[in-house]
């Protein structure tokens, strides 16, 4: 058992390792950590004596004024950094560092400088250390103008917003759960293999995916043209379609766009809904379920999913995990609709009619047993 702090708990890669970390508990204990602790030396001092391993990723990535970004980010390194050692506190310490340290900014000097305090830290007093080098990362519930062009691109389309490039570049991306897998095994690597000696190291991560900021907002308004208006799913043929569709998906409003009402084609025949347009593979299945009752209350961390009635009345609910919100929709199979469940929301639909539902679910990704990709969990 890996007892681990986060700093940035609440911020866009914390609350990802936060929660993907939670997903073993057999093996992680996660100690809770608030941005207040850095008012409080208490606070920040009991913290830090009860992890095994701290992940430093509290930072300021944008002001006004590059000076307070600098100051900011040194500021917090030098108070962990104290914090430690009135404790006489030596975990295993992960900062999180940028490929900015080679540019000319207060930003990446801040960055570096940080790095390199905490080396030295580690030098001192016989812990274990590691400098992350990473670069820019993307993916869902990143705030837009602040942590990616991705964000802001994804933010600004799905709320009729007009995105502007500002320089018209090749970006390096590293996808959010891509870095959380790797944090987590480098932090099992040096628990497993150099439990009681001194590690240094810097990692350099690479980049997982490469583009021209154009083709990215190309590729994203083909998403927003074709998902708003036929609610159609774009080919999700490598993992980075998928992990940029899985992104674009969550900046959508919930509460306005859904439930999608589908095109019924009826005659003498009967009636015909298409319920998903495919461009790639995934999967699509029925269900019927009798009144009453709730199918679900799980969620997934790879693969989004499509729930279309088509028949009685259904309610879907859908919260997004570690938060309290819940989105409520309720379906009519008279007027055909879907709901859309992004990752990290787990999910239910109940039957609130008085006679059998019928559904079809669609999968954005085949059933691999090997890689289980489902956690149960109430809305």
């Amino acid at each position: 058992m890996i007892n681990i702090g986060i700093t940035g708990q609440a911020g866009f890669v914390g609350t990802h390792l936060y929660n993907t970390l939670g997903l073993n508990p057999e093996k992680f204990t996660r100690i809770p950590f608030e941005d207040s602790f850095f008012a409080d030396s208490a606070l920040l001092k009991a913290f830090v004596s009860k992890c095994d391993v701290i992940v430093h990723l509290a930072a300021m990535n944008r002001h006004n004024d590059p000076e307070v970004i600098y100051k900011t980010n040194i500021g917090l390194v030098n108070q962990l950094i104290k914090a430690c050692e009135e404790t006489k506190s030596t975990p295993h310490i992960l900062y999180s560092s940028s490929t900015q340290e080679e540019r000319d900014n207060l930003y990446g000097k801040s960055k570096k400088e940080g790095r390199l305090l905490l080396e030295n830290w580690a030098d001192k007093h016989n812990a274990q250390f590691t400098g992350l080098i990473i670069p820019n990362v993307y993916g869902p519930f990143g705030n837009p103008y602040y942590n990616s062009v991705v964000a802001t691109f994804c933010h600004q389309l799905t709320h009729n917003e007009q995105p502007r490039i500002e320089v018209d570049g090749v970006i390096n991306l590293i996808y959010v759960g891509e870095l959380v897998d790797q944090i987590i095994k480098l932090i099992e690597k040096v628990d497993k293999d150099h439990k009681n000696d001194v590690v240094i190291q810097e990692v350099k991560l690479q980049h997982t995916a490469e583009i021209k900021v154009s083709t990215l907002l190309k590729t994203l308004e083909t998403y927003r043209d074709n998902y708003f208006t036929k609610g159609e799913i774009p080919a999700l043929d490598t993992p980075f379609n998928r992990n940029l569709w899985n992104t674009f998906l969550c900046y959508i409003d919930h509460e306005k766009f859904f439930p999608f009402h589908l095109k019924l084609n009826t005659d003498d025949r009967g009636s015909f809904v298409e319920t998903v347009k495919l461009n790639s593979g995934g999967q699509v299945s029925f269900s019927t379920t009798v009144p009453g009752i709730t199918r679900g209350n799980h969620f997934h961390t790879r693969k989004a999913e499509r729930f279309a009635v088509i028949k009685g009345k259904a309610r879907i609910d859908l919260r997004r995990i570690g938060t309290d919100k819940v989105y409520s929709f309720e379906l009519d199979g008279i007027n055909p609709s879907f709901v859309d469940m992004p990752i990290w929301y787990t999910h239910n639909i109940t039957n609130i009619g008085t006679e059998e539902l019928y559904t079809i679910f669609w999968i954005n990704e085949h059933y691999d047993a090997s890689n289980p990709d489902t956690y149960f969990e109430k809305v």
